[in-house]
């Protein structure tokens, strides 16, 4: 945490430094690009729910609400709202259903990270595991020093693993029917393409326009191989965010993958300055999506309600 507040001294005193005009460029690109993420999504609930309006400024609403949230919690805490939210939108709508409907934006999102993650290791420019935990800010370095930790964390997660199959394996036949209905959208399969598909791609290409801006308003070489780099410091940090937004991986992994790119003093920077930014603009967006939908601005409350609402219920005890 001292590592990633110094970080963001150093981009206070960066400020006069960064071009304002590909840096408007680089929000527009990104608020664009949560418009697409939420068409994507919004025709997905609408294939599993036919003959349901589902309305796409509630979809869209649910979606900037949990990005949001995400982006200043740890935990992904904001998928909980996300989930309530669309839930609420939608009459007659289950939460399995609404839950399973991410999975079908996860197999374009996953593919790409991996294609960009195997691409970044051929280019040798990622930390091997054993350098790892020395990285400043890594959210990461308790599972590996000492080893002792890593390997019980590793007990913990597959005992974790054989208690939920074990609880979902008991409804199995009821969430196989959810999660068959959240899949409507692969019928015909040119549906899926042209629903689904397109407004992912239409994002990730977003994405990569973004980065570019951003490297230009803050001086450093505008070239595919950078913004790849950076899309791919990303995705890593945002698998399992131990600190809101994944910041302490991102900072920890785009310092090492940039040597020798820029210099330290542009990169960290750089580093803070758009994950700033973009929280800035996600927490915004959170923020209107909550006050339009339940007239507050208390995003904690938001969360519980959420988190009270997707609790199973629970079952009368007998006297």
């Amino acid at each position: 945490m001292d590592r990633i507040i110094d970080a963001i001294q150093e981009f206070w005193g960066y400020l006069s430094a960064i071009e304002l005009v590909p840096l408007a460029l680089a929000i527009a690109c990104h608020l664009v690009k949560t418009l697409c993420t939420g068409r994507a999504w919004r025709n997905v609930l609408a294939a599993a729910y036919p003959g349901v309006k589902v309305p796409f400024r509630s979809i869209y609403g649910a979606y900037v609400a949990g990005v949001g949230i995400n982006s200043i919690l740890p935990a992904r805490s904001g998928d909980v709202v996300r989930v309530w939210f669309a839930h609420r939108a939608i009459p007659g709508a289950s939460y399995p259903t609404v839950i399973a409907s991410s999975l079908v934006l996860s197999i374009v999102d996953s593919s790409l990270a991996l294609v960009l993650f195997l691409w970044a290791l051929t280019q040798g420019v990622l930390p091997s595991l054993d350098v790892l935990p020395s990285l400043p800010s890594f959210d990461f370095r308790w599972f590996f020093d000492p080893p002792a930790v890593g390997q019980g964390a590793i007990v913990a997660i597959a005992i974790l693993v054989v208690v939920l199959v074990i609880l979902v394996r008991e409804r199995v036949g009821h969430l196989r029917e959810h999660l068959a209905q959240s899949l409507n959208v692969f019928r015909p399969r040119s549906r899926y393409l042209r629903t689904v598909v397109f407004w992912q791609l239409c994002d990730w290409a977003l994405r990569f326009v973004a980065i570019w801006f951003f490297l230009g308003a803050f001086g450093i070489e505008q070239s595919v191989r950078n913004v790849l780099l950076v899309q791919v410091t990303q995705s890593i940090a945002t698998l399992i965010p131990i600190s809101p937004g994944g910041v302490g991986t991102e900072q920890a992994l785009i310092a090492f993958v940039f040597k020798g790119v820029a210099p330290a003093s542009v990169v960290v920077p750089f580093s803070v300055g758009m994950k700033i930014t973009l929280t800035v603009v996600n927490v915004v967006l959170a923020f209107a999506a909550i006050a339009l939908t339940l007239r507050t601005f208390r995003v904690r409350g938001a969360i519980r309600k959420a988190r009270n609402a997707t609790r199973p219920p629970t079952a009368p005890v007998d006297d």
